[in-house]
This record gives C-alpha cells, sequence and structure tokens, in this order.
C-alpha cells in the first residue's frame, strides 16, 4: 500500500508523529513523541486491566446508545441492526461484519444505500476462533460491530478519510481516553475482492476499532499489489469502519476478561453452578485472570503447544507450577465458554436459524453441541433453554427475543434428547471403527472423525475417548472447531448453466417479459431477433422462461404454415431464448419474421396455481408451527408442488390439517395477488428480509409479490387473486434432511384428482372388506385386533409343534464323532418353526441339528451345542454350502445360521451336504 494513502491533514493538523514500530516494523500515528511501539499486541501488553481507558465504565446498553448517539449527533442515520442469519446474501450463512449488511448490492453500486452516511451496531458471528473463546480472555463468538458507514461515488463524496479520522479521534476524547495513549497503525486491509488502506486504532494495547477506506478491486490488471494480489481504483469509495462494542466495555471497566465484562452476572451464575468460587474482588485471584488474559493477548492460544507456553507465562509471573494454574484457569474457561457460546445460540435461535446439518443450520448445531459438551463436563445440571433465557434477560434491548422464548425453549429441548441419543449410538459406531484401523495399526485419520461428525453429529471428543477404550488413537488438532466452522461457513459456489449461443444472446436487447403485464393472455404476435440451432429469440414473449421452481411455459409458435412446438423457454442475461422441437433445417424462420405465438394455457395456469399454493402454503405453515418456518426450496409442476421448509421436528398430522385449513380459507377470501416493481432498498425497508424466502435476486429494483401475510421478491406467474388458485389439497410431508421438512400439496383441478384418486383409495377398501367407508376404521382395528390374537395363537401353536417334532427328532439323532446329529426335512415349516426347533434341540451341549423345509422354496436352519463347538461344528459354514446346493445363500453365527434356496428337487443333495461338512468339521472319516 502506498505511504502517500496515510499523509493525512487529521494527523498533522493534531499533533500525531508517524513512527515505525521497533518491534514488529509497522508504521503507526501517535501524539507521544517517547513512544516506540505501535500499541498492538504482541508489541505491546494489555495495560487497561485494571486500569479502565475510559472516564467512567459502561455496560453494553450504554456503550451503544452512547456510540449510536454520538454519530447521529453528527449527521449520521440510525439504523436497526439486521440478523445474525445473512438472508440477504446467498454467498454467506452468518453476518460477519456490520458491513455485510451493504453487501453486494450497495458496496458495489447498483443499489442505494439505506441512509448515507449511516450508524448501526450490528450483532455479528464469527466461529473461525471457536476454540480460542474462554481460553483468551477476549475472544467472543458473537460480537456488536458498532459502525458508521459513508457510500461515495465520484462527485458525490460524503465524507472520507480526514473526518473518519476527525470522528474517531473526537469519540474517544469525548469518553475520556487520553490522547497520548492512542495509537492508529497503518494496516492494509483486503477481502472479499476489495481492499483499501486501513487503520486500526489501539488503545492500552487493546485494538478496538477498525478503520477501512474501501476503494479498490481486485483485478488481474490492477497495479497496486496488496497480501500477493492484484487491486485497481474503484468508481465508488466507501468509509467502512468497525468499532467493537464489547471491546469498548472492556476497556471501559478493567475488568480480568472480556466475559467479565460483558456479562458479569451470568458468568458468576454459572461459575457458581459449577462449584466455583469467582471471586474477583480476591485480588489474588482475579490477578491470576489478568495475568492470563494479559499474555493470551499476545498469542493463539487455540492449539495446546501455545496454551502450554501461556500456562508456563502466566505460572511464573505469579510464583505457582502449570499443573496448579491449570488445575484453576480449565473450568473457569470452560463456562466463559458456556456463556460465551449461549449468548450465540440465543441470537441464533432468536433470529430463526433451526439446528440441523446443513448451512446456517450446521454451525448453530456445531455451537450447541459443543456447549452441552462443557456443560457436561462441568457437571452444570440445568437445561440449556435456562441459561439462554438468562442472556434474553440481560438483552432488554432486543424485546423480540422475549416474544420468542417457548419456540426457542421447544427447539433447545428436542436437540438435547438427540444429543443424547447421538452420544450413545456415536460411541458404538467408534468402537466399530476403531476395531478397522486397530488391525491395521494406524490412528484414525482427521477424516473420518470430521465425517463422524459432520455425518453423524458425533463430537470430536467423544471419538477420541471411545477410540482410547478400544486402544486406538485419533488424529485430532486442538483447533477443531475452528476448522469445521471454518469449511462450513460460506454457501457452494452456484453452477451456472453455460448456454451455448451465449456469445450471439450478449449482442441481443433485452426480451419484453409480456408475461408480468398480461398475465391472462396467451396468444400474442413477434418479430423474430435471432435463430440459431432449434433455439429461437423473439423481441417479446408470453412465455414464462424456467426460474424459482417453476418450470418453463410450453405451447406453438406459428409462421407461415409451420406450426412449431416449443418444449422449453429458458432466460439468457435478461434475453429469453425458446427452443424448438426440431432442427433448424426442419424449418423456415429467418430474422425479422412476424409469428404467431400460443402458451399451452392449460400447463401455465396449472403451474401458475401451484405457485400462488406455494405462497399461501408458506404463509399458513408459519401460521401453524411458528414464524421460524422459513422457505429452503420449492418446485411447482401440472399435478402437484413441494415446499421445504426449515422445522426442527416432525410435522403432525394434526399441523398438516390445520395449514390445509388455513390455506383454503385464504382461498376461499378471494384476496388479490399483487405484484409490483420496487426499489429493493424501499422493499427491505417495508418487508424486512422475509422478501428474500425464495432467495436473493439481482438488481436494483425487484418484484414484489403479495400473497395473502405472505410477500416475497418473486419472478414466477401467479394467479390474480387466491379464489383462483381452487381448492388445496395436502398429499404427504416428509423429512428430506435434519431440520427441513418438506410438504407436498395439489392445487385446482390437480387438487381434485388427488382427492379423487384418495377416494377411490377408501372406497376400493370398503369394498374389499364389505362395509361402508366411514365404517373403515373401526373395521380395521377389530380386524387388526383379530390379526393379534391370532398371531399370538400360532405363536403357541408353533411352539407345542416344535416342542412334539424335538422329542421325535431326538430319538433319530445319529451319532457322528460322539455328538449326536439331527438332519432332517421338517415339511411345510416356515424359517421362525426351523429356528424354533433347532434352539430346542441344541439345548442339549453335544446336538448338532440340521433342518431343512421346503415350503415357499427351501428353507435351512442349523444349530450347535456348546459340546458340539467346541469339536469344531461351525453352523455358518454349513448353511452357507447348503444353500449353495439349492440355489441360494445364507450363514450366520457357529452356533447358529439360516439361509436357503430355490430348488426343492435337491432338498436331500442339501441335506447330505451338510452332514458330509459336519464330518469334516469334527474330523470323522
Amino acid at each position: 500500500m502506498l505511504e502517500d494513502e496515510y499523509q493525512l491533514d487529521f494527523f498533522y493538523e493534531n499533533g500525531f508523529i508517524r513512527k515505525q514500530c521497533s518491534k514488529c516494523g509497522k508504521f503507526f500515528w501517535t501524539r507521544d513523541v517517547d513512544r516506540s511501539t505501535c500499541g498492538d499486541a504482541p508489541c505491546d501488553p494489555y495495560s487497561f486491566i485494571g486500569d479502565p481507558v475510559f472516564k467512567k465504565n459502561y455496560d453494553l446498553s450504554e456503550m451503544r446508545e452512547y456510540y449510536l448517539k454520538f454519530f447521529e449527533d453528527r449527521g449520521h442515520t440510525r439504523l436497526e441492526r439486521y440478523p445474525v442469519v445473512a438472508r440477504w446474501r446467498d454467498d454467506i450463512y452468518l453476518t460477519i461484519a456490520s458491513i455485510a449488511d451493504f453487501q453486494p448490492f450497495v458496496t458495489s453500486g447498483q443499489v442505494r444505500p439505506p441512509a448515507n452516511p449511516l450508524t448501526i451496531s450490528q450483532p455479528c458471528i464469527r466461529l473461525s476462533d471457536l476454540d480460542a473463546v474462554g481460553r483468551s480472555g477476549r475472544h467472543l463468538t458473537t460480537f456488536e460491530m458498532m459502525a458508521h458507514h459513508a457510500f461515495n461515488k465520484e462527485n458525490e463524496e460524503v465524507y472520507w478519510k480526514d473526518h473518519t479520522m476527525e470522528l474517531c479521534d473526537e469519540l474517544f476524547n469525548s469518553l475520556g481516553a487520553d490522547p497520548l495513549a492512542v495509537t492508529y497503525k497503518e494496516e492494509p486491509w483486503a477481502g472479499g475482492g476489495n481492499a483499501g488502506p486501513c487503520v486500526e486504532a489501539l488503545i492500552g494495547g487493546l485494538e478496538v476499532a477498525t478503520l477501512v477506506f474501501m476503494d479498490l478491486e481486485q483485478s488481474g490488471q490492477g497495479n497496486i499489489l496488496i497480501k500477493g494480489d492484484q487491486y485497481r481504483k474503484m468508481d465508488n469509495y466507501i468509509v467502512d469502519t468497525g468499532y467493537g462494542l464489547e471491546r469498548f466495555v472492556w476497556a471501559s471497566k478493567g475488568s480480568p476478561t472480556i466475559y467479565d465484562a460483558v456479562f458479569p452476572n451470568i458468568v458468576n451464575e454459572l461459575m457458581g453452578l459449577a462449584g466455583i468460587e469467582h471471586e474477583l474482588d480476591n485480588s489474588e485471584y482475579a490477578n491470576i485472570l489478568a495475568q492470563n488474559a494479559r499474555f493470551a493477548g499476545l498469542m493463539d492460544v487455540s492449539e495446546k503447544a501455545n496454551l502450554f507456553q501461556l500456562r508456563k507465562q502466566v505460572a511464573s509471573s505469579i510464583g505457582t507450577t502449570v499443573d496448579k494454574l491449570s488445575t484453576i484457569m480449565e473450568p473457569v474457561e470452560n463456562v466463559y465458554a458456556i456463556t460465551d457460546h449461549t449468548r450465540c445460540l440465543t441470537f441464533m435461535l432468536a433470529d430463526g436459524i433451526i439446528p440441523s446439518n446443513v448451512k446456517e443450520g450446521y454451525l448453530a448445531r456445531l455451537v450447541l453441541r459443543r456447549t452441552l459438551r462443557k456443560m457436561n463436563e462441568m457437571d452444570i445440571r440445568i437445561p440449556l433453554s435456562e441459561i439462554v433465557e438468562m442472556h434474553i434477560d440481560n438483552l432488554p434491548e432486543y424485546p423480540e427475543f422475549g416474544e420468542k422464548l417457548d419456540v426457542i425453549r421447544d427447539i433447545l429441548e428436542h436437540e438435547e434428547k438427540k444429543f443424547a441419543d447421538t452420544l450413545e449410538r456415536g460411541r458404538r459406531m467408534i468402537r466399530k471403527s476403531a476395531k478397522h484401523y486397530k488391525s491395521a495399526g494406524e490412528k484414525i485419520p482427521l477424516s473420518t472423525v470430521i465425517e463422524m461428525y459432520d455425518s453423524h453429529g458425533i463430537p470430536p471428543e467423544v471419538s477420541k475417548e471411545a477410540a482410547a477404550e478400544m486402544g486406538v488413537e485419533t488424529e485430532l488438532p486442538d483447533n477443531f472447531y475452528s476448522l469445521v466452522a471454518e469449511g462450513h461457513s460460506r454457501a457452494e459456489a452456484k453452477v451456472e448453466k453455460v448456454f451455448p449461443y451465449a456469445d450471439k444472446v450478449d449482442k441481443l436487447p433485452k426480451t419484453k417479459r409480456l408475461f408480468y403485464d398480461e398475465p391472462a393472455r396467451m396468444e400474442f404476435e413477434a418479430v423474430v431477433l435471432d435463430v440459431f440451432d432449434n433455439h429461437l429469440v423473439l423481441e417479446s414473449t408470453l412465455f414464462y422462461p424456467e426460474g424459482g421452481g417453476q418450470p418453463a411455459d410450453h405451447g406453438t409458435i406459428t409462421v407461415y404454415d409451420d406450426v412449431l412446438n416449443v418444449v422449453d423457454v429458458q432466460i439468457v442475461n435478461g434475453v429469453v431464448v425458446h427452443t424448438i422441437n426440431g432442427t433448424e433445417d426442419e424449418f423456415h424462420l429467418r430474422k425479422g419474421d412476424l409469428v404467431i405465438a400460443k402458451v399451452d394455457e392449460e400447463r401455465r395456469m396449472a403451474h401458475a396455481c401451484h405457485h400462488t399454493a406455494t405462497h399461501i402454503v408458506n404463509d399458513a405453515a408459519r401460521k401453524v408451527l411458528g414464524d421460524h418456518v422459513w422457505q429452503t426450496g420449492a418446485q411447482k409442476t401440472v399435478e402437484r408442488a413441494r415446499l421445504d421448509i426449515s422445522h426442527y421436528k416432525r410435522i403432525t398430522q394434526d399441523e398438516l390439517n390445520q395449514i390445509e385449513l388455513i390455506a383454503n380459507r385464504t382461498v376461499m377470501e378471494n384476496q388479490r395477488v399483487t405484484a409490483e416493481w420496487m426499489d429493493r432498498v424501499d422493499a427491505e425497508k417495508k418487508y424486512g428480509f422475509k422478501l428474500y424466502q425464495g432467495g436473493v435476486p439481482p438488481g436494483n429494483r425487484i418484484r414484489v409479490l403479495k400473497v395473502a401475510d405472505d410477500v416475497e421478491a418473486c419472478g414466477g406467474t401467479h394467479c390474480t387473486s387466491t379464489g383462483i388458485v381452487g381448492p388445496i389439497k395436502m398429499l404427504k410431508t416428509e423429512r428430506i434432511q435434519d431440520g427441513v421438512e418438506r410438504i407436498e400439496y395439489a392445487a385446482g383441478l390437480a387438487a381434485v384428482r388427488a382427492t379423487q384418486k384418495l377416494q377411490s383409495y377408501l372406497d376400493q377398501s370398503a369394498e374389499a372388506l364389505r362395509v361402508l367407508p366411514e365404517h373403515l376404521p373401526s373395521t380395521i382395528e377389530r380386524f387388526f385386533g383379530e390379526w393379534k390374537d391370532f398371531k399370538k395363537e400360532n405363536e403357541k401353536l408353533k411352539d407345542e409343534l416344535a416342542h412334539v417334532r424335538v422329542a421325535g427328532m431326538i430319538n433319530d439323532a445319529i451319532d457322528i464323532g460322539g455328538i449326536r446329529v439331527i438332519a432332517s426335512l421338517v415339511p411345510n415349516a416356515d424359517a421362525e418353526e426351523l429356528v424354533k426347533i433347532a434352539g430346542e434341540l441344541t439345548r442339549e451341549k453335544d446336538v448338532v441339528s440340521i433342518l431343512v423345509s421346503d415350503a415357499e422354496g427351501v428353507k435351512i436352519v442349523a444349530a450347535a451345542g456348546n459340546d458340539a463347538l467346541i469339536a469344531g461344528a461351525n453352523a455358518g459354514s454349513i448353511v452357507r454350502e447348503m444353500s449353495k446346493v439349492v440355489g441360494g445363500g445364507g450363514g450366520g453365527r457357529p452356533n447358529m445360521a439360516r439361509g436357503g434356496g430355490v430348488d426343492p428337487l435337491k432338498v436331500n443333495d442339501s441335506l447330505e451336504c451338510g452332514v458330509a461338512l459336519l464330518k469334516e468339521q469334527l474330523k470323522v472319516a
């Protein structure tokens, strides 16, 4: 980064000197002529612990309000926070910074900012340092980034570097910071394809603010090199600041750790539940925590090697041993982590994230299960929801959290039960896997540990413990959770369809889409703009191109005497491309031809009904299941539609019935369906981010569709009123993945056909049972009861028959090497009868039974008593070979096995084979 970027009038006019740090070599600005270090860790240790840097201490609410009002008073518009789940973006799952609220559309210049300049205190979640939380004294998973932003364009500058620095310095001064203690360190910033000069604001050894001047974009032709990548100047330039709310509070209090500064009451409550005397007024104890945080500020403590070095330094400074220090610190660090993680979960769940094994739900479950694991270690025996409720009580500025407490409790209770089941199942799976690696003389590799966690939810600690019980080591890095979280923090890049004639399409004007303006019209005339292979572009069209889970329209295009079938429609960069059935040689179309086109009305209306029904069902599902419901996918066809929604448990039949009732009530109210193109910012202000249930469309203007109480950005075709949709019939629900429920339904004529089909099943069943349909439930219940009684009686008879047969068989046993052998055909017996007889026979320790039945093919069962097993008998091998003789397969344990085949004519050959093999096993000639 060029040195000139930091030569600001602000510095020179306010008595700052530019210096080079004697330790790290970075440049910084200071008013202190005697200072030689930059003020950042590890060049400077924390000096604010026990010696606050501001004139008074603040809690979170007070500091947040002070900051926002400070910038409001200086011409900034205060914005409400955005959710911690980045619903307005499709590239990341969680809101990781205040600037993320305005990416990508505002920062790229496509969309105007919601205010300019603005100020916000944005809750953010970053899990990249998950393993350091609690240990370092400063790391948090959830933090609020207080910020002020200005979005500048050429000839439209709001303010830039000098005024940004003035505001920052004035804020410090207003808080009572010593001007000589504040340093501003030069540190180029890059991220997300952008870059720019950056100034880090430091006080007391703590970085409290980052001031980024984002004016570069990544480009192979750029002439500015930052961190190995080339950049060039952007047309717009953005003030992107971030002030750490929690760090400001910590610096104002001078507490031993950030956790004691930010949520002292919850820390104390959990310390008590864990049996820890957390007495910060005990100077010796407080000094241990303070020294730990000071030294931790100088290093990365996510790995055990570094953690051990930290322990050594702290132990040396306070005159104790590493072991004694670890005994004190490890429980305290676990409680700090539990406190932090539960606040993270409070924000996640309150903002609608459902724990699952995909996307943002994966990250929520990662934090949740790490918390439960630590609670188990600390023997904290209260429901997780109680700690979350403590946080909600501690966050009165977020009243919406309390309104969602019942759902949050339900989610957490459900997750705790699931986790307990996972632990039990997981230990069995790991032991089984460990046998394989033990026989190969290998450790369980990290890839297997991650697979066990990703696919089965088994925590790495459980994998390690269960494997150790089998004498197998596990490859497990100290920063496992951070690695896993980082790998799941970004959405997979979408695979864009590559249209084979994209170069030709790019030269054409965007198609006028008539289907939005005239949804009821099905026939139109248009001029041909281009033809390539069997693809046709018209200057305007009523044909809807595939998109938003809605299939493309079909229909016909008539030119001269040719009637061409349209079998697909796609949109490529705003140009609608119609695919004709056949090749260019088979029809005679030229540029400039006037064609008559007709959309298949039945297909279009079926899709429109199902698409409108999808919005109705989504709205009904939220009303029945809760406001956390979020659309994760949808698909519409002619016969049915499906909607995938986030939900933490299975949808019951009663709930599905309620959804169906509410959906049909909406249909009968015949509410008008409205669609309007709106400025994106205006739409977000009016309707919030639920606009993006069906995805995030690009551009400054979005099409906002309102169906009943459901409002979404949607580009599909729809009915003009809910009444046109017709009846909506729920067909089924299923869980397609953990945390995602699928609802299938039919609308309009498709619903009538589906209802008729279901009725035909009822009629056929009633006819078969010779009763009226309304008597089916009681009749089936009676039949089922009688069937169970018959089954019990049948089992009883089989047992009695087995006893009778056993008595006769024992008398017919032959002696082979001192072992009594029964090899017999049991006519018409099923496999279960053979097993019962064989079990009875081998109660005698010196008996081997080889039984065959010719009922429905060939059934084979063999069993061996204990003495026979010692002598070498193996029922599994016997059954395997006998089954081959009758054209089948089988096997089992040495004491009991079963099998069979398809050739009853070889039953005797099979018995002879079994006896011969037994003689070999018993070594009898």
